[in-house]
Formats: structure tokens, C-alpha cells, sequence
């Protein structure tokens, strides 16, 4: 069943901030249980989790490739706005969760 735009906007902005503060956190128990330094394991999961974050929310890439198909050689210029539009969504989720991670971390703060 398709789902409308807007709740789909609003999901994926929440899901790719979902999998990044998640993955993060969850990495870094994993690092304090194997006396790992927990802060530091948080910050470089949450950067490297960022791009898995993104492909999470939006679905997948093949639904995106094949709009954007449909877009340009069908001539549906729509389907490609709504789906930069997810993309933007999701990068925006993304950033926040990042954004949250370094603010609790504090990692990019000179001593």
C-alpha cells in the first residue's frame, strides 16, 4: 500500500534519526561491556553510521532508483521532487542525530 507524502516525509526524517542515535548507543554499551572508551565509540559510530541511517529511512535504494527512473524517462517530474524531497528528509534526521550524538559526547570540543 503507498503511503501518503507527508506522513512519509515525517517517517523518514524519524527513522534515519532513530537508526543513528540507536546504532550509537547501543554500540557504545557494547564498548563499555568490552572496556572500550564508551564516549569516543559513540562519536565514530555515530559518523560512521550516518549514510546507513539514510538508506534505512528512505526504503531502500532500488524504490528510489526506480522513481527517479520513472521521472525522467516518463516524464513524472513529481515523483523525482518527492523523492529528493525524502532524501533531504532523511539527511536532515541524519545531521540531528549527529548533532545530538556530538553535543552529548562533547568529542569535538579542544582541551
Amino acid at each position: 500500500m503507498k503511503e501518503a507524502f507527508f506522513p512519509a516525509f515525517v517517517n523518514s526524517y524519524f527513522i534515519s534519526l532513530g537508526v543513528l542515535l540507536g546504532g550509537a548507543l547501543i554500540g557504545g554499551l557494547g564498548a563499555f561491556f568490552t572496556e572500550q572508551p564508551p564516549l569516543t565509540v559513540v562519536y565514530r559510530l555515530a559518523d560512521s553510521l550516518r549514510i546507513w541511517a539514510i538508506i534505512a529511512a528512505i526504503g531502500g535504494t532500488f524504490d528510489t532508483v526506480y522513481s527517479f527512473e520513472r521521472g525522467i524517462f516518463h516524464g513524472e517530474t513529481k515523483d523525482i521532487v518527492k523523492q529528493i524531497l525524502l532524501i533531504l528528509s532523511a539527511l536532515a534526521g541524519a545531521q540531528t542525530g549527529a548533532s545530538v550524538i556530538n553535543w552529548l559526547t562533547q568529542q569535538n570540543i579542544s582541551q
